[in-house]
């Protein structure tokens, strides 16, 4: 959530946003999106999946997207099975370790390559779909497609579907968002289908990615809880990379603690500033206390 301050000066100066930093305003929504109503900016997504859907959306009438469908490459692990992941976890997780932080399709940062890996990643795409077009989590699905070609896709209400295509690279989504309402011509490689040749779809394994369904349930419970998973997630995730001994399967367990241990302090009205940095750290704490307890407690979703 280190952009969150940043972005709300940026709007109380009548700026723009070209967000790149997605984990803003999913710790931040609640106090994100009344100050853009507010101040009258508008808020533009740069990364792949949500200016797929932006630009899906241009020229759909108000109350004409009936469903978001956001794709996912399906990180590292979507090769294998649950069973085969779970048992590469017990038996290797040194391997398991090295293929997490490596990604097939895009050229990421660690934190996000391991997001990948983990779902989450998508998981707090859900949660920035929400808050960006204002879509119920029961309008958001989640498909697995390898090529990473479709970036994203919108149904409508007389349920045509509008997707986005191109190649694996940033640097569209990053111009659209700062040329919109405009096309620049640029000097990128076209999309040659016929090269393509095949492009898959399936549903993800929310037994094997249960960070997705912790998203969903952050989501839905709202207020604070998206900050708490937020930042148990950032703090899980930056302990597996430095190699103290937390395993895979072990973010999702201090993720899933830590919102559970705030739903007694969860707050869902007049959510304000100090409310989510407060969250923030509190849920970095737990995840630094409990990471040195972790029981191998089965996760129910």
């Amino acid at each position: 959530a280190a952009g969150l301050k940043p972005t709300i000066e940026a709007i109380k100066l009548k700026k723009d946003i070209a967000l790149a930093n997605k984990e803003t305003l999913i710790s931040g929504g609640p106090v994100i999106n009344p100050l853009v109503e507010e101040y009258g900016v508008n808020m533009l997504p740069a990364d792949s999946e949500h200016s797929a859907i932006f630009q899906c959306l241009q020229g759909v009438p108000e109350g004409g997207l009936r469903r978001v469908i956001l794709t996912a490459s399906g990180g590292a692990f979507r090769d294998l099975s649950k069973d085969e992941l779970f048992r590469m976890c017990e038996d290797d997780p040194r391997a398991v370790q090295a293929k997490a932080t490596t990604h097939p399709n895009w050229d990421m940062g660690a934190k996000i390559t391991l997001d990948s890996a983990t779902m989450m990643n998508k998981g707090l795409e859900v949660i920035e779909a929400h808050y960006l077009f204002g879509a119920s989590y029961d309008d958001i699905d989640v498909v697995i497609h390898p090529q990473s070609i479709v970036h994203s896709m919108v149904e409508t209400q007389d349920t045509s579907c509008l997707a986005q295509l191109g190649w694996a690279d940033m640097r569209l989504p990053l111009v659209y968002s700062v040329s919109w309402p405009h096309r620049l011509k640029m000097p990128y490689r076209p999309l040659d289908l016929a090269e393509l040749s095949t492009l898959t779809f399936s549903k993800p394994d929310v037994e094997k990615y249960p960070c997705i369904g912790l998203a969903y349930e952050a989501g839905r419970a709202g207020g604070t809880m998206t900050a708490v998973l937020n930042a148990a997630n950032e703090a899980a995730n930056e302990m597996f990379r430095d190699d103290v001994g937390l395993g895979f399967l072990d973010i999702p367990k201090l993720i899933e603690g830590a919102m559970e241990a705030h739903k007694d302090d969860l707050k869902i009205n007049d959510v304000v500033l100090d409310d989510i940095l407060s969250c923030d750290e509190w849920a970095r704490q737990y995840v630094e206390e409990h990471a040195k307890n972790l029981t191998n407690k089965k996760i129910f979703l």
